[in-house]
């Protein structure tokens, strides 16, 4: 080891990490020591992936009755370590209400443990539940866990604790130190740090011992990530290691990681666009030729997973994504660091016979900005009794909402004190400026409200359509 990375080394023995999360970090600084060149996945050596059998087609050609076999193998872990800070969270991000549903509202958390108390009692399976929770959202997490009386789960972990590794000074490739604010030294190492965390804590071996053999793993942010059996029994018959769900990339996903093929071991990977070389760029934004984007629904065999991190001492060797930024992200000013991290989908290309499913985006719908959940509020939803978030095309408007007013999850609630207004006939939305909304608003078309330079009101009952507000009387 260099000096620089002992320092890191110390740095982190000394924060409480183990070995395990030390030996993956190093792993991660040697790349960007000494592998810069690999940096990048060339369009030159990789193929496009065109034909991926879709659910409608499998849905068609199972024996569902038989599934519920698959699914009772099944294990369900989500992916919970975030505290929702782009939006001014400061607790984890499942905490955030999503909507109403009989009068009560439901948090990420109670609608997922609403999924899995539904599967569980319709279909009489055990379906444990695993989050993966930071060092920040773990109390939040199982204080909500321990309190709904519904949910019950003896044996098997209700979490697991993600790592946390040094940002690097990129001066010095040390770790960087701001005394004004040591939180600010340290970030996580992405969700490919799934996979120590997974082989440390003892995870698999607990769940093979009690019988199962496979691991469905989503974001928790992704309300639409519901536990299946029919995707259970085909993960089953194809007898593939590894298994990623993705959908068609519109023109809103073109700057997103998509699947290819390597030309040489013919496995599949999964392309970021931080992985893609400049020159290459308009040809990985290319929806036509690249139309498959990954939605972070993964579905592993436990006794492959289990079997390939004992070939490696439970760091596997995945791609490693460069984030520059400054130690306070807030701050321009404030020192330049780079975070190392994975992604979790990258592991596709560590299995021969690796495979993908095409799902609809019902099965896709991740809360990143209070513009998504602005979506997930209003009328294109509705929560059924079993959980599910049904919309009728999932097709949903463009919404620009001003970041100086909205952006800030308080700052969003304030400006809708009766919640969001309709969206049932906008094909997109675009507010600019500070508006508050009365009850009963609907936008439709186009709709736009321009910055007045002042704090503005729409009024009850008004439309909103591209124009503005619709005046009251005819032109």
């Amino acid at each position: 080891m260099t000096d620089a990375f002992e320092r890191t080394a110390e740095k982190m023995k000394a924060h409480g990490l183990s070995e395990t999360a030390i030996a993956q970090f190093e792993h991660l600084y040697d790349v960007w020591q000494h592998e810069d060149g690999t940096t990048w996945i060339r369009e030159e050596d990789i193929e496009p992936v065109q034909d991926i059998p879709n659910f409608a087609q499998i849905y068609e050609t199972i024996n569902h009755d038989k599934a519920v076999d698959a699914f009772a193998k099944t294990a369900f872990l989500k992916l919970n370590g975030g505290l929702g800070t782009s939006m001014g969270l400061d607790c984890a991000k499942s905490l955030l209400p999503v909507r109403r549903h009989k009068a009560k509202q439901m948090r990420f958390i109670d609608i997922i443990l609403g999924q899995v108390e539904t599967a569980r009692n319709r279909l009489g399976v055990e379906l444990p539940l695993t989050f993966m929770n930071s060092f920040r959202t773990s109390a939040d997490t199982m204080k909500v866990l321990n309190r709904d009386k519904r949910f019950h789960q003896d044996d098997i972990p209700m979490e697991i604790i993600q790592h946390v590794e040094p940002k690097i000074d990129l001066s010095t490739g040390e770790p960087v130190s701001f005394p004004s604010n040591p939180d600010l030294e340290w970030c996580p190492p992405g969700h490919g740090d799934l996979y120590s965390t997974l082989w440390e804590s003892g995870l698999l071996d607990i769940l093979e011992s009690h019988g199962f053999k496979y691991l469905f793993i989503s974001n928790s942010d992704n309300l639409g990530a519901r536990p299946s059996r029919t995707l259970a029994q085909h993960f089953e018959n194809t007898d593939a290691p590894f298994m990623i769900e993705v959908s068609k990339r519109t023109e809103a996903d073109r700057k997103g990681g998509h699947i290819v093929r390597d030309k040489v071991t013919g496995r599949l990977m999964l392309r970021e666009m931080t992985q893609v070389a400049p020159e290459d760029a308009a040809e990985a934004k290319n929806i036509d030729k690249h139309p498959y984007f990954n939605t972070n629904n993964i579905w592993v065999r436990i006794d492959s997973l289990r079997e390939k991190l004992a070939q490696s001492n439970g760091v596997l060797p995945l791609p490693v994504i460069r984030n520059y930024k400054t130690v306070d992200p807030t701050d321009a000013s404030t020192t330049e660091v780079i975070q190392l991290e994975t992604a979790m989908g990258a592991a596709v290309s560590l299995f021969n016979g690796a495979i993908c499913v095409e799902v609809d985006r019902m099965r896709f719908l991740p809360v990143k900005t209070t513009d998504d959940l602005f979506i997930m509020r209003s009328d294109r939803f509705h929560l059924t009794d079993q959980y599910e978030m049904e919309d009728g095309n999932y097709i949903f408007p463009n919404v620009q909402l001003d970041t100086r007013f909205y952006k800030n999850i308080h700052d969003f609630d304030d400006r809708f004190p009766y919640g969001v207004p309709s969206l049932a006939a906008a094909a997109s939305v675009t507010v600019e400026g500070d508006w508050t909304f009365g009850r009963d608003v609907n936008f439709y078309g186009e709709a736009t409200l321009h910055d007045e330079g002042r704090p503005s009101y729409v009024p009850n009952g008004e439309f909103v359509g591209p124009q503005g507000i619709e005046p009251d009387e005819w032109l």
